[in-house]
C-alpha cells in the first residue's frame, strides 16, 4: 500500500438524495445569515435594514464527513434562499483557494449562477439542475440565486485547498449580480 504522511480516511459510501438535497451520513452544517455578509452588498444601508428586520438566513452549507484535509475530496450541498438586497441577488460570501486548485459545482434544483473573478477578468456561468460549473485554479468564486425558489448545488473540492474569504472583501468579484427585467443583470463592481 502507498505510504502517506497522514493517512487518508477509510473508504465509505455517501448517500446523495437529490430530491431533499441532503447527504448521508452528514457532516457539519454551516448557516450564514444576512449579518454574516457584512461588506458584501453594494448598499450597506439596505444590508443593515435587512439585519435589523430579522437577520434572515441567506444560505446554508451541509457537508459530508470527508474532512477538509490534503488529498481528501470533500463534498457539500449549498442552499441559497431567493431574495435581493436593494436589487442585488442573494449570494454566498465567495472565496478563493489559497492553494490554487480547481472545483466543480453541480446544479441540483432552482436556478443560479457562478460568478468567477481572477483579479482581472470576470466570468459568469448560468447553473440549473444537471449543469456542472467548473472553477479553474486561481479563480475566486461566488454562487448566486437567480430564481424565485431555493437554489441548491453540490460542490466537490480538494480538501487542502483552503478558503480565503478576505480576498473577495479586498478585491471584489469584478461584477455584481442584480435582478433585471430580462434575468440577471451584471453591473460593474464599483457601480
Amino acid at each position: 500500500m502507498t505510504e502517506f504522511q497522514t493517512p487518508p480516511i477509510d473508504p465509505f459510501a455517501i448517500r446523495f438524495d437529490a430530491e431533499s438535497a441532503t447527504l448521508s451520513p452528514e457532516g457539519p452544517t454551516l448557516v450564514r445569515r444576512m449579518s454574516d455578509l457584512e461588506g458584501l452588498f453594494a448598499d450597506a444601508d439596505a444590508w443593515r435594514a435587512a439585519v435589523a428586520d430579522g437577520d434572515p438566513v441567506v444560505y446554508s452549507v451541509q457537508s459530508s464527513p470527508v474532512p477538509e484535509a490534503d488529498r481528501e475530496l470533500p463534498q457539500s450541498i449549498t442552499t441559497i434562499q431567493p431574495g435581493t438586497t436593494a436589487g442585488e441577488l442573494w449570494m454566498t460570501k465567495g472565496h478563493q483557494h489559497p492553494d490554487h486548485q480547481g472545483e466543480i459545482y453541480l446544479g441540483i434544483s432552482g436556478t443560479g449562477g457562478l460568478l468567477m473573478h481572477d483579479g482581472e477578468r470576470t466570468e459568469w456561468l448560468d447553473i440549473e439542475p444537471g449543469t456542472i460549473g467548473y472553477i479553474p485554479p486561481g479563480w475566486a468564486h461566488r454562487s448566486i440565486n437567480t430564481g424565485d425558489e431555493a437554489y441548491r448545488f453540490l460542490a466537490v473540492y480538494p480538501g487542502g485547498a483552503g478558503h480565503d474569504y478576505g480576498w473577495v472583501l479586498e478585491h471584489g468579484m469584478g461584477r455584481r449580480a442584480y435582478a433585471g427585467a430580462a434575468g440577471v443583470e451584471l453591473r460593474p463592481f464599483g457601480g
